[in-house]
């Protein structure tokens, strides 16, 4: 079973509440750090409390739900060890997973249907790290947050 931390701001708040039934649904815990509601609220609140529990291992991956993404995957991204990616389809989710070992999902509730959401999830969720070649690649982009500018 995964932990999921998952978070949004207003403009995420219905896509947050069906990924979250899903997620459930589909045997994975979920951990809810709002918002509850549809009253107007500061995107990287949330952000930051999904990150949070990302890097203290509180859960496994995050999902964060803005109304493009952009903004919460931009705060995401402010903490050590977070990986955040914004996916608009499927492939874009493998290739997060597969080639960046990303640990948050940044979506956008005004840009991707319900169903959608969903399978860009699962496909975000299915996808293990490749490993490989492209583990230098993440060692050089985590070494970024230290100050250290990669060897080439």
């Amino acid at each position: 079973m995964t932990v999921i931390a998952i978070g949004a701001d207003h403009a995420g708040y219905f896509m947050k509440e069906d990924l979250k039934a899903w997620l459930i649904g589909q045997g994975h815990q979920v951990l809810d750090f709002g918002t509850q509601s549809l009253e107007s609220v500061d995107y990287p609140d949330f952000a930051s409390l999904v990150s949070d529990a990302v890097t203290s291992r509180a859960a496994t991956r995050g999902v964060l739900i803005c109304g493009t993404g952009m903004g919460m995957a931009m705060a995401a991204n402010k903490f050590g060890g977070v990986r955040a990616a914004v996916c608009l389809d499927q492939h874009m989710a493998r290739m997060s997973r597969e080639h960046n070992d990303a640990n948050v999902l940044a979506l956008g509730a005004r840009l991707t249907e319900g169903p959608r959401a969903r399978e860009i999830l699962g496909a975000w969720l299915d996808t293990p790290f490749a490993g490989g070649r492209h583990v230098r690649r993440v060692e050089k982009l985590m070494a970024l947050e230290h100050g250290h500018a990669p060897a080439r």
